[in-house]
């Protein structure tokens, strides 16, 4: 059976402005960083992904290391785009990424113009379209000239391969205005700075990130706003089996300690007060910052996602509360590298 999206998906969510580039996004973007590899079947990901265009969702973030194995999300996702979305391509927001490490070769990793263009070049085989919406610089590489790396993006919008360019996980606020600068003079800007945030993740707020993406005219679309799952009820009492935690490379039952969890419960017991789940009250903390165009989730069920979207419909977060929040939700609990 062909599928037909809802006629009314576009009055679900709440639509943003990327810094100041026409580019607006919905409230929400899908990423595929996890689950989207070849460990969960595809007709699995093939529900959640169609369920979030559903919803209002046409962002969908990949990478050329998403997996796993790396690149496979990419390959899962073209599949769906081939096989059910290709007659809404123009409707979709698709980004990618590179820089990352995706294998030993040197130039497999990195800020090169070389490693850049060709994992664009790769990942547009994969994805089965000729351009995507977004292509970011995964993260800061020290090695390489940041007026290369920033010539390759620009490169990537000149010879109609993207449409926007931008940056992810640049946390010195002199290095992500230098990026934004350096574009600007090419004839690129930078459109979007993908970077984690959250309640236990405070460092956007810390290094003024927020203030130096609303001067450069940036939007911020932000990841991990769940914590890897610490911002919801499942490790209140411990790590239950199945869990993320048992087999992830970002996060371990070592971090569900007893500090995290007395900083958790109180959290879900606020929530708890407001009529709303851990994870909703943690998506609405993110969106009411002016400066985030999206916040960037995951699912790993059509339940799960459909809850997580109803966050932005419960009662504004007051004063008192953001107060409470801020007490128990410490920048760096459970986390690691923040």
């Amino acid at each position: 059976m062909n599928y037909l999206p809802s006629a009314d998906r576009y009055e679900k969510l709440n639509w943003r402005r990327a810094g100041t580039t026409g580019l607006v996004l919905p409230e929400f973007a899908f990423g595929l960083w996890q689950k989207f590899g070849d460990r969960t079947p595809y007709q699995t990901q093939r529900d959640i992904v169609l369920a979030a265009v559903d919803a209002g969702i046409v962002h969908f973030d990949n990478a050329n290391r998403y997996g796993p194995p790396h690149r496979s999300a990419e390959k899962n996702f073209g599949r769906i785009l081939r096989e059910d979305l290709g007659a809404w391509r123009e409707e979709l927001v698709l980004t990618t990424k590179a820089g990352n490490p995706i294998g030993p070769s040197p130039y497999h990793r990195g800020g090169s113009r070389k490693n850049l263009l060709q994992s664009l070049d790769h990942s547009l085989r994969d994805l089965g379209t000729d351009y995507v919406d977004v292509f970011y610089f995964h993260r800061p590489d020290p090695t390489v000239p940041l007026e290369e790396t920033v010539g390759a993006l620009a490169t990537a919008v000149q010879s109609g391969k993207a449409l926007y360019v931008g940056i992810s996980n640049f946390y010195d606020r002199a290095e992500a205005h230098r990026a934004a600068v350096l574009l600007r003079e090419t004839g690129v800007p930078l459109a979007v700075h993908q970077s984690r945030y959250s309640i236990f993740d405070r460092r956007l707020e810390t290094d003024e990130l927020l203030e130096q993406s609303a001067e450069d005219g940036v939007g911020l679309v932000t990841y991990s706003p769940l914590a890897q799952g610490l911002l919801t009820d499942k490790y209140l009492d411990g790590v239950p089996d199945g869990a993320r935690a048992l087999d992830s490379d970002f996060l371990s039952s070592d971090d569900i300690t007893e500090q995290y969890r007395q900083r958790a419960r109180a959290l879900n017991e606020l929530a708890a007060q407001r009529g709303q789940s851990l994870a909703q009250l943690a998506l609405q903390w993110v969106l009411r910052r002016p400066e985030v165009t999206s916040a960037l989730i995951g699912a790993s069920s059509v339940e799960q996602l459909r809850h997580n979207l109803r966050a932005p419909g419960f009662a504004p977060l007051t004063e008192e509360e953001l107060a409470i929040i801020d007490r128990h939700g410490v920048h760096g609990t459970g986390l690691r590298n923040a």
